[in-house]
């Protein structure tokens, strides 16, 4: 809570402490009393006074309540009791104890009322004049009351004399109805201020949410206004860096492109969470953006209040990620909510905004951009994305990446590599046994299974395990095998989302599309490629019985591997009216860069091209 005084808090506590409980009703009257404890409170909130007055009375008041609940069970509880010289028996008294119980709730009540009108964003916007004046008018006579009523309960508490037992005195009565009374006008004044503070917080949420709508549109300076009002307006370290745990202001944002990862506090799969994890924090690209850029994590309760499920799981993964996280998701303002779903599409369903230096949204939702490149794609932006597609063809290095270092390793080499999947363990021992054969017949190959989408864990580790014992293939393990499923179902939305005219093209977009259909439709498939080698894009995708069909006649068209290439002759005996007369097209190849096997195959007639070597 923001205090407003130079004192040093503990000697204002202890001045508020020996007026409520040290002195007598009878020495000044109770508005004296109000009235130099508001001009010892003068300097701090309203919100800030009643709370050090209720702070200074609710240790006498919690005894009290203390002992009568165990004065007749607790030995300990009679000698205090009687050291304090209450009443052996205390049931006559029990009507005025119901009724200061019933005033130091009202008492709460309206403190909280005052507190929850202190916590609005009243820095950030303007409540109405008239609002405003009525709000305060209310607060003022609500402080008032509030501090009365605590020296009347304190001076019930403290004052020997006022506990005394005689039965049905007129005393005991008579406290007991004056209690009630100011009970009774408590409640008043919390009914109507509950519905002013209501009012004003309508007002509030209104107008900011008006003004972030507003402020997105316009041209910043940075982008410190758009985070404060998104992030800062009930903490000014609303920021956290889970690695560290370090408390971080919005100012630690400035001059960078900021990530908004907005999700359920639940986050993504685990799989989908570690393969963000690997494709922003463990990617080999990282530290050529690192400085430049920081993910937020912003989670999002289902409902409008925050479960202890939910507070449970965003504790524990805000201390085990890589990025920076709100600090306390639940203080985030109603208004800046209902922006997040409203403006930013946001239905339960992960998104990733990108906002620049400037605090410009330049890309809606980025997920699918990191799953697919990293950091590679700083800044980003969706025109940023949208370069990358238009200028990526369908290579086995676009499929792969960087999943797999082994892998990686193979593509970056230029090898011919056969990628399949499969759920049936029988289908796959008779597909490497055919492939053994072309292998055996000189070609280098190497075979990599990639398992099924939709199976399940058990059912992958399963066929991974035999195609490893088996000495089947190469076998990505389950987890990076999740992985290369959610590149291509990211490659596939990105496509889809940023796609060209109808009637175009896209082979990107047709060949990733058609690996999740066959995988969709329980079909067996291998796609068998070149790796990086610039001048071997073709990649050949095979599925059901046109793959074993064309594996059945490999001595037939293997023939041509010597001339063709492994590669220009699979293709050429499953489209032979393709291959069209040699071309004149040519193509500079720099000294040192390897052609491999079967020599380097023309992009356009698919025929091998002669070698000539220029001197200069």
């Amino acid at each position: 809570m923001e205090f407003g005084s130079q004192e040093p808090l503990g000697q204002t506590f202890c001045k508020i402490s020996h007026e409520i409980l040290c002195k007598c009703c009878d020495e000044g009257s109770l508005h004296a009393r109000t009235m130099f404890l508001f001009d010892l409170l003068g300097n701090y909130k309203w919100g800030a006074k009643v709370a050090l007055v209720l702070t200074s009375f609710v240790a006498s008041y919690g005894e009290l309540r203390l002992l009568m609940q165990q004065y007749s069970s607790s030995p300990l509880a009679i000698s205090v009791a009687m050291l304090k010289k209450l009443p052996a028996d205390s049931s006559p008294l029990k009507p005025r104890f119901k009724a200061l119980s019933l005033l130091v709730n009202a008492i709460v009540d309206v403190t909280k009322c005052i507190i929850k009108f202190e916590k609005l964003p009243l820095s950030h916007v303007e409540l109405d004049d008239e609002t405003k004046a009525v709000t305060k008018s209310q607060i003022y006579i609500a402080v008032y009351w509030i501090i009365r009523g605590i020296l009347i309960c304190s001076s019930q508490i403290t004052d020997p004399t006022a506990m005394k037992s005689e039965q049905y005195s007129d005393s005991t009565i008579i406290a007991s109805w004056e209690l009630l009374s100011l009970v009774y006008q408590l409640r008043s004044i919390y009914s109507d201020l509950r519905q002013q503070v209501e009012v004003c917080h309508q007002q509030t949420e209104t107008k900011l949410y008006q003004k972030l709508l507003d402020i997105f549109k316009e041209t910043q300076v940075d982008n410190q206004e758009v985070l404060r009002l998104l992030f800062a307006l009930r903490d000014d370290l609303p920021l956290k860096d889970c690695s560290s745990q370090a408390k971080l202001g919005v100012s630690d944002l400035k001059n960078k492109v900021v990530i908004l990862m907005i999700s359920k506090p639940e986050l993504l799969s685990i799989e989908g969470s570690l393969f963000l994890v690997q494709q922003t924090h463990n990617h080999p690209h990282k530290k050529n953006a690192e400085d430049s850029y920081r993910i937020v994590w912003v989670p999002i309760p289902v409902s409008n209040q925050w479960t202890d499920a939910e507070e449970t799981i965003f504790e524990y993964l805000s201390n085990s990620l890589p990025w920076f996280s709100i600090r306390q998701p639940w203080l985030l303002n109603s208004a800046v909510v209902k922006f997040i779903k409203e403006a930013w599409n946001y239905k339960n369903e992960p998104v990733m905004v990108v906002l620049d230096s400037q605090g410009t949204v330049t890309n809606s939702n980025a997920i699918d951009l990191l799953f697919i490149w990293g950091p590679k794609a700083y800044p980003f932006s969706a025109s940023r994305e949208e370069e990358l597609l238009q200028e990526q063809n369908w290579t086995l290095q676009f499929m792969m990446d960087e999943i797999d270092p082994l892998l990686t390793k193979w593509v970056e080499e230029g090898r011919n590599i056969c990628i399949y999947g499969s759920d049936s363990i029988d289908w796959i021992v008779e597909f490497t046994a055919k492939m053994e054969i072309i292998k055996s017949a000189g070609v280098q190959l190497e075979m990599v299974y990639v398992g099924k989408r939709n199976s399940s864990q058990q059912d992958m580790r399963n066929i991974s395990a035999t195609v490893s014992y088996k000495k089947l293939s190469s076998a990505l393990p389950p987890m990076k095998t999740h992985f290369f499923w959610l590149r291509l179902e990211s490659i596939r939305r990105s496509k889809l989302r940023l796609r060209k005219p109808a009637n175009s093209s896209d082979n990107v977009l047709d060949e990733a599309s058609a690996l999740l259909d066959a995988d969709d439709n329980d079909k067996n498939w291998a796609v068998i490629g070149r790796g990086s080698d610039s001048m071997m894009q073709d990649i050949v995708r095979l599925e059901g019985p046109d793959l074993t069909e064309c594996l059945n006649k490999f001595p037939k068209w293997g023939e041509n591997v010597g001339e063709l290439g492994f590669l220009g002759a699979l293709r050429h005996a499953l489209e032979p009216s393709v291959l069209p007369e040699p071309c004149g097209h040519f193509d500079v190849t720099l000294p040192g860069k390897e052609q491999g096997e079967g020599g380097v195959v023309c992009g356009k007639c698919k025929h091998p091209m002669k070698k000539f070597v220029v001197y200069k």
